[in-house]
């Protein structure tokens, strides 16, 4: 069974932990492995790929395993493929003071 992990409560996005089809729901699985709610997916969604848990605005942080990765570039809504056509890294970045 698929499921969608997310490592941290902080996190707006969880890891998909198998190829996910557009119009599945999938369990959201805890670090602990509790279930932590579900999510259907609203685009295909490669493995270790991540989708959004909630919605996201322009601009808006995105936060993985608890950590700041990167900002929304155009809004996302619960469920769709969060990658690199809809946020731009944050980390390591000299222009920007996140």
């Amino acid at each position: 069974m698929n499921n969608l992990l997310m490592m941290h409560e902080k996190d707006n996005v969880a890891v998909c932990l198998a190829d996910g089809k557009a119009g599945e729901t999938l369990p959201v699985m805890a670090k602990d492995g509790s279930n932590a709610g579900s999510v259907k997916l609203l685009e295909d969604t490669p493995f270790a790929h991540k989708v959004a848990l909630t919605d996201i605005t322009l601009g808006e942080h995105i936060t993985k395993y608890g950590e700041l990765i990167g900002a929304a570039i155009r809004p996302i809504k619960v469920g769709q493929w969060v990658h690199t056509h809809n946020i731009e890294g944050l980390r390591g970045r000299g222009d920007k003071n996140e």
